[in-house]
């Protein structure tokens, strides 16, 4: 790997673990304000409605400038939505324009990568900046829970600092941390190297955008390939922001854990996902990317265990299995989707289409998980219908992979053009 993939990673890191650590101060914000339960889950999906709304347009975004500055201009705009938090504009609303700036983000992050590297480096790649990414949940998280809890905000406000800048409460303080990260992670965008890629005129006219969009989407949910790691990918990152919330919960109800403490068993999940990412990176090349999708059913069995546990000590090797079962089939899906992207059209575009689905899948997991804690329904149910979901799932997914074998040889794709 050169230079300039470092300082992507670099970047990436520090961004998500300003998004990571962002995301429980505001859902502090929200406790402070007496907020309905139900608006807790609503927190992340105002962050990823935007990569819904701007699927068709932030794939030209990203293609039509280098892609080191689209990320600097995203990460100016996660700042100004922490700024809004400072001015108690809603948690709900501010942090949606930084969600607006994650989407902006999301397309230039990984479509450089099929820029810069060659279509074999592709899942080490991944491997790196999903484990950087992981990593970066994990410190974000415990980051997070640090700043929510009373003995953070009073470090915070201990020194002098703050006062000279107006900040008063913790809340401020936490925040203004998180602005520090992003700006940051700016700095290193601005040292991204130019890779000379470059793409045809970009559209501007939004309906073209749009038609654009839908046939680059119907493209990828045609290709052999690319429907079988389009459609992992898109239920993983569903799954996951939804499993985020549901283990929140769960640890404040099975285990009586508070806020700040329930955060590290988010960083323990993210512990899994990095050590299975790293272990996929090394034993799964590329060609034989698909035949990690059994772990997929496996990860939502072991879900449903969870209404078993009650203590902290099996809580710990339990969400860290999921965590690895999850990291260890993602990885080599999402490097099989992003080279099938490449091929089949613009990186850029590719990347669009790709977060308009995971995120749609967010939408969708995370309004019924809504849903259900509005109509109280028991924790334990939730946890297994939702385990059994997952699983059930990725076995049709499973299904649909043979069929398609039996039409075509799926493993002779891989390298292909159009078809």
């Amino acid at each position: 790997m050169n230079r300039g993939f470092y300082t992507i990673m670099a970047a990436q890191f520090f961004s998500s673990l300003a998004d990571n650590a962002l995301l429980f101060v505001a859902i502090s914000l929200l406790v402070a304000m007496d907020a309905p339960a139900s608006l807790t889950p609503l927190l992340k999906l105002s962050f990823v409605l935007f990569y819904v709304l701007l699927a068709a347009f932030v794939g030209a975004f990203a293609d039509a400038l280098p892609k080191g500055r689209v990320m600097f201009i995203a990460n100016v705009i996660k700042v100004f939505g922490c700024g809004l938090m400072f001015h108690t504009v809603h948690p709900l609303l501010s942090y949606a324009v930084v969600g607006f700036g994650a989407a902006v983000y999301s397309p230039a992050k990984y479509g450089i990568l099929t820029e810069l590297l060659p279509p074999e480096k592709l899942v080490p790649a991944n491997g790196w900046i999903e484990g950087l990414t992981v990593m970066s949940i994990i410190l974000g998280t415990v980051l997070g829970g640090a700043l929510v809890s009373e003995r953070g905000a009073n470090f915070l406000l201990s020194f002098e600092l703050p006062h000279l800048l107006g900040i008063g409460t913790g809340a401020e303080a936490a925040m203004a941390v998180v602005v520090a990260i992003y700006l940051l992670a700016a700095l290193f965008n601005l040292r991204i190297p130019d890779t000379g890629a470059r793409y045809e005129h970009q559209e501007r006219n939004p309906i073209k955008l749009i038609t654009d969009f839908a046939n680059c989407s119907a493209t990828l949910w045609r290709d052999k390939l690319g429907q079988i790691s389009l459609a992992v990918t898109t239920l993983f990152w569903g799954a996951g922001a939804t499993l985020q919330f549901i283990v929140l919960k769960w640890a404040e109800r099975s285990l009586h854990l508070p806020l700040d403490k329930a955060t590290n068993l988010i960083g323990v999940v993210a512990i899994g996902v990095a050590l299975g990412a790293a272990m996929a990176a090394r034993m799964v090349p590329l060609k034989k990317s698909l035949t990690v999708i059994p772990m997929g059913i496996v990860m939502g069995l072991v879900v449903t265990s969870m209404v078993f546990v009650t203590s902290v000590s099996l809580a710990y090797p339990l969400l860290a299995l999921i965590g690895f079962l999850s990291g260890f089939f993602v990885v080599p899906m999402n490097a099989l989707l992003q080279h099938r992207g490449h091929v089949l059209m613009s990186a850029g575009h590719s990347i669009a289409v790709q977060n308009f689905n995971e995120n749609l899948s967010i939408l969708t997991m995370l309004a019924a998980y809504a849903i259900m804690i509005t109509l109280n329904l028991d924790l334990d149910l939730i946890i297994v219908i939702f385990g059994l979901s997952v699983a059930g799932i990725m076995l049709l997914i499973q299904r649909r992979h043979t069929l398609n074998q039996r039409e075509h040889d799926s493993l002779g794709l891989i390298g292909e053009g159009k078809h």
